[in-house]
């Protein structure tokens, strides 16, 4: 694991933010999540955008893009690994600065090979209502959190999160899609799902499987699909083989654009 804080190499066992950080105190910041392949980073210039454009909404300031790269570069090493890019707000009245850390930590190695998900409804998503803060990634995951556990406590892997009106959203921390007689099948991002990167660069090369559609889809729509995945930066696509009582085959259309995802991951890092 490797830490810096404003650029500074840390210890992690010496790392240390003010306890008045609004970072820590209202979860009030954002973040970025950037997988490293082999030391290289993927999608850099898009994780950055994003944090940049999170950032603005929330009025927080931010190093220059190419000292955040540079500093990315330094934490990730030369391995296959994640950094987290993490700002946080500081004191409102200026006696705590904003931080920027920057955060490397191995992949995770319990990955199940495929997730079972427990609907939740989800009352404090946006789930297309306009906010200030709409498509920003935030510090403020607690509700996501809880619905993770919630689904754990139940005997899942995760949860799936269901607006107010019974319509599908996201993972606590991904994205979902599905195929459905042939066609690909996804929220649509005016649901104020995350604009997750990995989403994406799969829909970019998705129109070579067929035709691929975004939209409001009730979960009664996801449980008739033929498969389901998910999208993440640390999971890439990974299958889901059950939601509620619901369970999935695992089937190619799934596997072949993984395959194509992975192709591109290794076209864009020149491999």
């Amino acid at each position: 694991m490797a830490l810096l804080i404003d650029g500074q190499p840390v210890a992690p066992e010496q790392a240390v933010i003010s306890v008045l950080d609004h970072g820590l105190l209202r979860g009030d910041g954002c973040f970025e999540t950037i997988r490293m392949y082999r030391g290289r980073a993927f999608a850099l210039a898009e994780h950055l955008e994003r944090l940049e454009a999170s950032a603005a909404q929330l009025s927080l300031p931010l190093p220059p893009r190419q000292q955040l790269a540079a500093w990315v570069a330094e934490a990730g090493g030369g391995g296959d690994e994640v950094v987290r890019l993490v700002i946080t707000r500081g004191a409102p009245n200026g006696s705590v600065p904003s931080r920027c850390l920057v955060i490397s930590e191995p992949l995770p190695t319990s990955q199940p090979e495929s997730y079972r998900l427990l609907p939740v409804v989800a009352p404090w998503h946006p789930a297309g209502v306009h906010y200030e803060l709409e498509g920003a990634k935030t510090l403020s995951y607690a509700n996501n959190m809880a619905a993770s556990r919630r689904a754990q406590e139940e005997g899942f892997d995760d949860a799936l999160l269901i607006s107010h009106d019974g319509m599908v959203l996201e993972g606590p921390t991904f994205c979902v899609g599905w195929f459905r007689k042939g066609t690909l099948e996804t929220p649509t991002l005016e649901l104020g799902v995350l604009r997750s990167i990995t989403r994406a660069k799969l829909l970019e090369v998705a129109p070579a499987f067929g035709l691929t559609v975004q939209g409001r889809f009730p979960l009664e729509r996801v449980l008739g699909a033929d498969e389901v995945f998910g999208m993440s930066t640390i999971k890439e696509m990974a299958p889901i083989s059950q939601i509620g009582e619901k369970h999935f085959k695992m089937g190619s259309q799934t596997e072949k654009l993984a395959d194509a995802f992975r192709r591109r991951i290794q076209e864009e890092l020149g491999d």
